[in-house]
């Protein structure tokens, strides 16, 4: 028997309890009505007098030794359990912690960019409204009424005044523009523009668009060729490959469309290139004499470029974006992905 309890004394002192779940345990073991200590005072009852007043007083130090352990165990898990009222220590020589800064939406620093670089061509910064008449978004662009050309852009008319629609391009600011002013132009004109479009993820009812146009004496489509160089190589590097393709806007004539190597496959083929290897990012043309003469502006004198991309688009290249509706979604763990720069 003193064995024994010598081995269970060893074994209670080296027990550690370091969470409720080693104390529990160690209650459950040595403590409780079915552990070792209870199972050595059923034994014990089996000895004479004379053993008991030998082996009585090392079973009861051994009893108390555990509760003992046990009460000072628990005691320290319960304190550290309950948050301390006492002030942290501040050390106020640190560096203090940085504000936290919020991105800008990758709308607006592709928008921020294309901007700059065509302000550093000489082109200014034009704005009109996004609630404008039908002559400013189509008959003064050569749009003729009830002409198929209409069709080309689904448009959403005003109930309470069915001559006033949402723009469905920012080329209605341009027309603004010439009005107000005398050649020689050289701006662009940046916003939103609504259409009656299905959603997907290469197109949107909603979406931003940059217009730019030049007109004075002499302009080539050369000078056209130019800008656009200028600016994809500006925008996406000197490596990035351009073809143009004859196109038709009732506004431009002759009228292309631009087409880049697609940066999302590298040319191989995927959805946002339609398996093509090219992906289209803008329209442009030379100014038709029509459009001219209905802002007032002498086409025998005056001759001038024209052309529109939309910002996502060049978004989703740029940063290598698959699906158009990111950028209308407010996804948090989306828009951290970019820089407040």
């Amino acid at each position: 028997m003193m064995d024994s309890i010598a081995q269970l004394l060893e074994k209670i002192e080296g027990t550690i309890i370091k969470d409720k779940a080693t104390l529990e345990s160690f209650r459950r073991d040595f403590i409780s009505k079915k552990g070792h200590i209870a199972r050595l005072f059923e034994a014990f009852k089996q000895f004479s007098i004379a053993e008991k007043k030998a082996i009585g007083p090392a079973l009861n130090s051994l009893k108390n030794q555990a509760q003992k352990k046990f009460k000072n165990a628990a005691s320290v898990l319960e304190s550290d359990a309950v948050p301390s009222t006492a002030q942290p220590v501040v050390d106020v020589t640190l560096p203090a912690f940085g504000p936290i800064i919020g991105s800008l939406h990758p709308l607006t620093i592709v928008q921020n960019r294309i901007i700059s670089i065509f302000q550093r061509m000489g082109f200014n910064l034009v704005e009109g409204p996004e609630i404008v008449g039908d002559w400013h978004n189509f008959s003064a662009l050569n749009f003729p009424e009830n002409h198929p050309a209409r069709d080309m852009q689904d448009t959403f008319f005003l109930q309470r005044n069915p001559d006033q629609l949402l723009r469905t391009h920012t080329t209605s600011v341009q027309i603004s523009t010439c009005v107000a002013q005398s050649p020689p132009i050289r701006s662009i004109a940046v916003g939103r523009v609504f259409r009656n479009e299905a959603i997907s993820a290469r197109s949107h009812c909603f979406f931003h668009q940059v217009d730019g146009m030049y007109i004075h004496t002499d302009v080539t489509f050369s000078d056209l060729k130019g800008t656009i160089y200028h600016f994809v190589e500006s925008m996406f590097g000197q490596a990035t490959k351009l073809r143009f393709r004859a196109s038709y806007f009732p506004f431009t004539e002759p009228s292309a469309e631009v087409d880049m190597n697609c940066r999302l496959c590298q040319g191989k083929g995927c959805t946002v290139c339609k398996h093509s290897g090219w992906v289209e990012i803008l329209g442009a043309g030379m100014i038709d004499p029509n459009v001219l003469t209905n802002c007032h502006i002498d086409p025998e004198q005056y001759s001038g470029f024209a052309f529109g991309m939309g910002i996502e688009r060049i978004a989703m290249l740029r940063y290598q974006i698959d699906d158009l509706r990111l950028f209308s979604e407010n996804h948090l763990a989306f828009l951290r992905q970019f820089t407040a720069c």
